[in-house]
């Protein structure tokens, strides 16, 4: 195994805990969800283990209300995350703060001024996960009856991305001089309108705040269906994935980054970081029992519902001991995470039981598990053999999984030389190893908005 010239990239998924009984820990923090102290407290960890980013998701639907048990594991209730991440800006100095907003049911100019805004208050540590909302109850939030089909949120979201990073242009870098002898407060030259209008979206701009420090906030992207591979590879620099197999993960590594010269982009501007829990011990016995605690926390029921609601089909008249059906019925939600926990179960010759066992871990993302050095080679296996360029981690249960990840294995991960011990910059970009996008005025002239559009 070769050495990489670049190190790992790190991400913590904050949430009340990832195995679906991680909230029911002894020891576990069960108001993350509401609790900035707490949530603070967390993020400051995740900085001292030299964490990239802190990586927040979002839905606009309130989850299985009625079902107290799985709302819990299923975000019926949590604080917005651009206000909480502007609220972590001022208790943390490095760390990346990613939030999540769809393009489904959002506005392209309420997201280029929030995350202008975050970008700003953060010093340039902001990034926007770009997602097109795969949860159909949100459309009843939002004045329709029924959820946007699969291909044309994808192509809502193409041309939304298109207008949020021209608005991110409306400034020059250098468009306000603030000259208080001249009285002029910004160069009406440098200041230009957008006047989109497209298919989905009529925009006159210019955005009302200054062009943001990274010239645009990282742009992280979760979707691996077809078309979401094709946004990614035009448009994000992260992309947050579910790949719980090796091969898998390295097909999928070289097919998103194999599809970026087209679109005239360098693979190394795009950061592939996969969910991975850990549950670590300082022996295997140890991280064994950790993982047979969470596991009795965890009702079947509990996790039968949750495959059902991940696959987009109601398994109640199937036996839990028998296969999943051999055919799917076709999903207007995460197709992509659909078709991956289909072929884990047939890989793996699973049963509905053993299926949704496994899922209650980590959610179909991957799991390790083992003594420090075990789960350190895994990460060095995967990252060595360009599997991922680093990982988006997802605790098991808070504080306790966050802990033993940054004070176990973060060090042996900095003693092989594959992870950081100081942070390289102070922005995002700097610490991701990304480059400042130029505007697209930097090198002509336009009409500037006091002349007119």
């Amino acid at each position: 195994m070769g050495a990489r010239p670049d190190q790992l990239k790190l991400g913590l998924f904050l949430n009340g805990g990832h195995h679906s009984g991680g909230w029911r820990h002894p020891d576990a923090n069960a108001n993350t969800d509401i609790s900035f102290a707490d949530c603070a407290r967390l993020v400051q960890k995740a900085e001292r283990g030299k964490f990239d980013l802190l990586f927040l998701a979002d839905f606009l639907a309130a989850d299985a209300a009625s079902d107290p048990v799985r709302s819990k594991m299923t975000w019926a209730a949590y604080l917005e995350p651009l206000t909480l991440l502007s609220a972590l800006s001022a208790a943390t100095t490095h760390i990346g703060l990613v939030g999540t907003a769809t393009t489904s049911y959002n506005e392209p100019f309420h997201v280029a001024r929030k995350f202008a805004s975050l970008d700003h208050i953060s010093s340039g540590r902001a990034g926007w996960n770009l997602v097109t909302t795969v949860n159909g109850a949100e459309a009843q939030n939002f004045n329709r009856n029924a959820h946007f089909a699969h291909a044309d949120r994808y192509q809502r979201a193409e041309e939304f991305v298109d207008v949020v990073f021209g608005l991110w242009d409306s400034w020059d870098d250098d468009a306000f001089v603030r000259d208080k002898v001249s009285g002029r407060y910004y160069e009406p030259e440098k200041v230009h309108v957008l006047d989109h209008r497209g298919q989905h979206f009529s925009v006159r701009g210019p955005l009302n705040i200054a062009r943001p420090p990274q010239g645009r906030p990282v742009i992280v992207q979760a979707g691996s269906s077809e078309p979401g591979k094709e946004l990614a590879a035009r448009t994000a620099e992260v992309i947050f994935t579910a790949q719980n197999e090796i091969g898998e993960a390295q097909d999928f590594y070289a097919d998103v980054k194999g599809r970026m010269t087209k679109f005239g982009r360098s693979p190394d501007q795009l950061k592939i970081l996969p969910g991975l829990s850990i549950i670590v011990g300082r022996t295997e016995q140890q991280a064994a029992d950790k993982l047979g605690l969470l596991q009795s926390l965890t009702p079947p029921e509990v996790g039968a519902r949750m495959l059902s609601s991940m696959l987009d089909i109601d398994l109640s008249g199937y036996s839990v001991d028998g296969p999943l059906p051999d055919v799917l019925p076709p999903t207007n939600g995460g197709k992509a995470r659909q078709a991956l926990i289909a072929a884990m179960a047939r890989r793996e010759n699973l049963t509905i039981r053993d299926l949704y066992s496994k899922m209650v871990t980590s959610r179909g993302h991957g799991f390790a598990i083992g003594s420090v050095e075990r789960v350190a080679d895994y990460i060095q296996e995967w990252f060595e053999s360009y599997a991922f360029d680093g990982f988006n981690f997802m605790p098991p249960w808070l504080d306790g999984g966050l802990n033993d990840f940054v004070d176990l294995v973060v060090p042996e991960l900095q003693r092989r030389g594959i992870l950081r011990r100081e942070y390289e910059g102070r922005t995002l970009r700097e610490n991701l190893g990304l480059e400042r996008p130029e505007s697209r005025y930097a090198d002509s002239t336009h009409i500037s908005a006091s002349q007119g559009a």
